[in-house]
């Protein structure tokens, strides 16, 4: 069964723009996070994130509640570059996004749970119906 994450691309600093950080990750099909705060933990968030298996799936939501289905496609790298920066979105994966974003009544509902909670980390989504549902949609939807 392929793993399903939640990637909220959103900063934690007050300053980043939401929309402009998913923009981003869409134009150039890549997920991730930002490097704010930088402590300890940040080093274990990496750490997880890089050992995400190619082939996962992940779940964005953007300004607007709508929700968009990627598929990691490459290794962990950092982008140290002024846009990236900018938008605080530096610790990254190739990540292709479909195309077309899903409404909330069509997301699996462990999806949309892990958005009501809130949060800005990248997390895995362990409801044991996400992944099958998660796959049919990008099967239908990649074709």
């Amino acid at each position: 069964m392929v793993a399903v994450y939640r990637a909220p691309m959103r900063s934690r600093r007050d300053d980043v723009d939401m929309r402009a950080t998913i923009a981003r990750a869409r134009r150039l099909d890549i997920c991730g996070f930002g490097d704010v705060p930088h402590d300890a933990r940040l080093a274990r968030r990496i750490e997880r994130f890089a050992d995400v298996a190619i082939g996962s799936l992940a779940w964005t939501r953007d300004a607007d509640g709508l929700y968009w289905l990627g598929r990691i496609e490459g290794p962990y790298f950092r982008d140290s570059s002024e846009e990236a920066t900018d938008v605080d979105l530096i610790h990254v994966r190739a990540c292709r996004w479909l195309t077309t974003p899903s409404l909330e009544p069509q997301v699996p509902a462990g999806v949309v749970a892990t958005f009501a909670r809130g949060g800005r980390n990248f997390q895995q989504t362990h409801d044991p119906a996400v992944g099958p549902q998660s796959e049919r949609i990008w099967n239908a939807a990649s074709q």
